[in-house]
């Protein structure tokens, strides 16, 4: 089942996607269930918005692909590297994603995001999936060259419109046998199985969560394979999940 939250009629609303239209939920079903009202939206009258805006934090894994931190430099981490996005960082599909002006180069880092449904504390990897609702598309935008000046990175991962999502969230997929393609103007950059993520969704929410406790509606973006690269003002970048949709966003100077 999709879920998406869209703008009709000067209002923001949840609905399931069903075919071209969206059947309308009575309120955020991550708090209220799956409740309809019986209104019905073709998805042409809609303007898909990120699907979920996290109450507290997007949690982020670094270097989870051997091939990505090899592009990086370095070993793949043994355990993993956590770092967090704030909530306003978050942006939806046709969004702009604005280059801001103390960076002179922007990548694009396609990635499974995980949308988290229950207070999760830590959780077991073995039941961490009961805590997950579903499943979307992440762009983990980075500043590359800020990333390595300030030797951390928060600022680097957090400007505003740096954590695009959509364009719907998933509540069944299976992670084995879909892939994550970026493409930048068309060009495929990056293009890997969900399975050669060395730390497992399951490993990734109990690692995180016997740190700090996850909220409903907390994102986890799940790191992304070797190919990422920068991308100017003017380009478009789609990233596509299989089961999950394309995420499409144009790039802008601030």
């Amino acid at each position: 089942m999709k879920i998406a939250r869209f703008s009709h009629q000067d209002a923001i609303r949840y609905g399931i996607v069903d075919e071209g239209e969206l059947v309308v939920l009575a309120a955020d079903p991550l708090f209220a269930g799956f409740e309809t009202t019986g209104e019905r939206v073709p998805l042409a009258d809609a303007a898909l918005l990120a699907p979920v805006i996290p109450r507290s934090k997007v949690v982020c894994v670094g270097k989870n692909y051997h091939d990505h931190a090899a592009e990086m430099g370095g070993e793949a981490p043994a355990a993993p590297l956590l770092f967090l996005k704030p909530n306003t960082a978050v942006i939806g599909p046709g969004d702009s994603i604005v280059r801001p002006p103390q960076s002179e180069r922007t990548d694009f880092e396609g990635e499974l995001a995980v949308v988290i449904g229950r207070i999760a504390k830590n959780v077991p990897a073995d039941r961490a999936l009961d805590y997950v609702f579903g499943y979307t598309v992440g762009n983990d935008v980075t500043a590359r060259d800020i990333q390595y000046s300030d030797g951390q990175w928060t600022r680097g991962k957090g400007f505003d419109t740096f954590c695009p999502l959509g364009p719907a969230i998933e509540t069944e997929f299976d992670i084995a046998s879909a892939r994550v393609q970026t493409r930048l103007n068309g060009e495929v950059a990056q293009d890997a199985p969900l399975t050669d993520m060395i730390h497992s969704v399951p490993d990734i929410i109990a690692y995180a969560s016997a740190a700090f406790t996850l909220l409903p509606g907390d994102v986890i973006l799940t790191g992304t394979p070797a190919g990422v690269g920068p991308f100017n003002a003017g380009d478009t970048v789609e990233v596509e999940i299989t089961g999950l949709g394309v995420l499409r966003n144009t790039a802008r100077n601030a």
